[in-house]
C-alpha cells in the first residue's frame, strides 16, 4: 500500500471515530433540578425516600426502558398511604414487603426534601438529592439521549 493510501485511510478512521464522538448518543437518566441538571450514566437507580406518613423507608427500583424509566418494583415495611393495591408478585425480605410492579413511565417529577431524605442509590453509592437543592423543590427526572463527549460533564 503506498504512502498516500496509508495516510487517506488513517485521515479517513480519524474522521470516522470523531464523528461517532459527537454524533453517537447514549441514553443516560437526567435529574433536572431549578438551575442545573445532572446525569446518572448507570442504566438504573433505586430511589429512596421516608415515607411521610408511616415512617419508615420505602425504596422503588427503575430501570431505562427505551425512552422511558420502568419501575420494576417497590419496597416498602408497613401498608398505608400511597401503597400499590395490587402486585401478582409480593415476597418479604429484609422486613420489607417487595412488590414486583413492572410500570412504564415518560417522566418523574419528584418534590425532594431533607425531612424524608429523597436519595438516588446506585450500585451502593447514595445520592441525597435534598443536597443538591432547597427543601420542597421539585426535580424532573426523565431520559435525555446525550452526545458520548456530554457524558464527561455534569454528573453525579
Amino acid at each position: 500500500m503506498s504512502k498516500s493510501k496509508k495516510k487517506w485511510w488513517f485521515w479517513s478512521i480519524g474522521l470516522l471515530i470523531l464523528l461517532n464522538f459527537f454524533f453517537i448518543r447514549v441514553p443516560v437518566f437526567a435529574f433536572e433540578f431549578e438551575d442545573k441538571t445532572y446525569y446518572l450514566k448507570s442504566n438504573h437507580f433505586d430511589l429512596s425516600w421516608i415515607h411521610s406518613v408511616e415512617k419508615e423507608e420505602w425504596i422503588e427500583t427503575y430501570q431505562q426502558n427505551g425512552e422511558q424509566m420502568l419501575l420494576t418494583e417497590t419496597h416498602f415495611k408497613t401498608f398505608g398511604a400511597g401503597v400499590p393495591s395490587q402486585s401478582k408478585d409480593v415476597s418479604i425480605e429484609d422486613g420489607f414487603v417487595k412488590m414486583q410492579i413492572n410500570q412504564l413511565f415518560k417522566e418523574l417529577n419528584l418534590t425532594v426534601s431533607s425531612n424524608v431524605k429523597t436519595t438516588i442509590i446506585v450500585d451502593e453509592q447514595e445520592i441525597p438529592l435534598y443536597k443538591y437543592t432547597d427543601d420542597y423543590s421539585m426535580v424532573h427526572i426523565f431520559i435525555e439521549k446525550l452526545p458520548i463527549w456530554k457524558l464527561a460533564k455534569g454528573g453525579f
